[in-house]
């Protein structure tokens, strides 16, 4: 190994992976280059092989980095879950998704709240996301508030860690999961994966339930893995079937048919729970969203841009008043609506956010990032925030297979 190359999150080229968990062989540590010198790496260090080991990448991309590799002078290779996967002594369900953005969160806490209904002891291990100083943050636990503080959370972490605190649940991370593993199986009885992006899990799952986004049918088809979670899943649950038309939710399902006919699927919808929305009929406001859902997640708006307009509001386009790292951000992803992604992988990224925040002409904020955005930045507008849970529409379906796995005592 002797370099990584970096892309989707800002703020991580140009560091150095620590010697302390490269190991023996990289006393220096590795090194990390911006993704676009890609071609200058494998030159000027001779590299045989690159890997590619991200995920939400359309396809005709994927093989496009491939080309690049090769006409630079190396081979290229996808490593596969039978390669990658840790194994574990207590059972494991795993939460993955056909494109950032589906829902898997929403359905990973309502799996949660399942099996605490059933009496089952349970933590979950999230997808890694640990963007600061990485020799402290091995292993991460999050059980209370102050943890986010004391591990120096991102937003991008605060918006999965958050709702799951509010809920009571245990939540572990870091960057060896090997390490990660061992101390959640310390703790539950059973560990539910919460994935990242649309990647396959680190761990080999027991039950595997992959989200799908009917605002979005044939993505599940055209994105990096999601294939893969596809012809693997035992459960598919599709989500926001309620605001999407039938003839989206009957695509898909032929999809699953194609690709994995003997799995379960689920259709299901999005509580929206928001306080004080109804005061926001005839304001101006500006709209702001989980930032991955509306960056690299390909999502041109989310609930907070409905939930508004539902309510009447006007929505203020806020690219105009965007400074810094969220200027550029509406750059790199055109395809971002009259919303602010919420971005904050860098102190920085959190400054630019609150400046255009506070840029932005309107009388209020409609908040759809599921963390408190007043706990990290300044604003001098009403901020209104928008919660959102799973609708299983009153199905048992997932209590029936965690009962078939044995995974519910009695």
């Amino acid at each position: 190994m002797v370099a990584f190359t970096a892309a989707q999150i800002p703020g991580v080229e140009w560091r150095t992976y620590p010697a302390s968990l490269a190991g023996s062989l990289y006393p220096q540590g590795i090194p990390i280059y911006p993704e676009k010198l890609l071609e200058d790496v494998i030159r000027e260090k001779r590299v045989d092989l690159a890997v590619f080991s991200y995920s939400d990448v359309s396809h005709q991309e994927v093989m496009e980095k491939a080309s690049r590799a090769m006409v630079a002078g190396a081979n290229f290779m996808l490593l596969g879950p039978s390669f990658t996967f840790l194994e574990a002594r207590k059972p494991v369900i795993a939460v993955t998704a056909s494109r950032t953005g589906a829902g898997k969160s929403t359905v990973t806490r309502y799996v949660m709240r399942v099996l605490k209904e059933e009496n089952v002891n349970a933590v979950v291990i999230r997808h890694p996301m640990p963007y600061g100083v990485l020799e402290r943050q091995v292993v991460q636990r999050f059980e209370k508030y102050e943890d986010l503080d004391r591990y120096e959370c991102t937003i991008e972490e605060r918006e999965e860690y958050e709702p799951h605190l509010e809920a009571g649940n245990v939540v572990y991370a870091g960057v060896d999961y090997a390490k990660v593993l061992e101390e959640a199986e310390r703790e539950a009885d059973v560990i539910v994966w919460d994935g990242g992006n649309n990647d396959f899990p680190f761990i080999r799952p027991t039950i595997w339930i992959m989200v799908l986004d009917a605002h979005r049918p044939g993505q599940e088809l055209t994105h990096y893995p999601s294939i893969v979670n596809l012809m693997n899943a035992d459960l598919f649950i599709i989500n926001k079937a309620d605001t999407s038309p039938p003839a989206n939710i009957d695509a898909i399902k032929s999809v699953i048919m194609n690709h994995n006919p003997d799995a379960a699927i689920m259709t299901a919808g999005t509580r929206v729970a928001g306080e004080g929305l109804e005061k926001l009929s005839g304001l101006k406001v500006v709209a702001l969203e989980d930032g991955p859902s509306v960056t690299h997640g390909g999502m041109s708006w989310g609930i907070a841009y409905m939930s508004a307009m539902k309510a009447g509001a006007e929505i203020v386009d806020p690219r105009p008043f965007a400074v810094g790292s969220i200027a550029e951000a509406y750059k790199s992803y055109p395809h971002i609506g009259k919303v602010v992604p919420a971005l904050g992988y860098t102190s920085g990224q959190v400054r630019d956010l609150e400046e255009t925040l506070l840029r932005v002409k309107c009388d209020a904020i409609v908040s759809g990032t599921p963390t408190d955005i007043t706990r990290i930045v300044k604003v001098d507008k009403p901020v209104y925030r928008v919660r959102y849970e799973l609708d299983d529409f009153g199905q048992t379906l997932l209590r029936d297979i965690l009962d078939r796995y044995g995974l519910i005592k009695d």
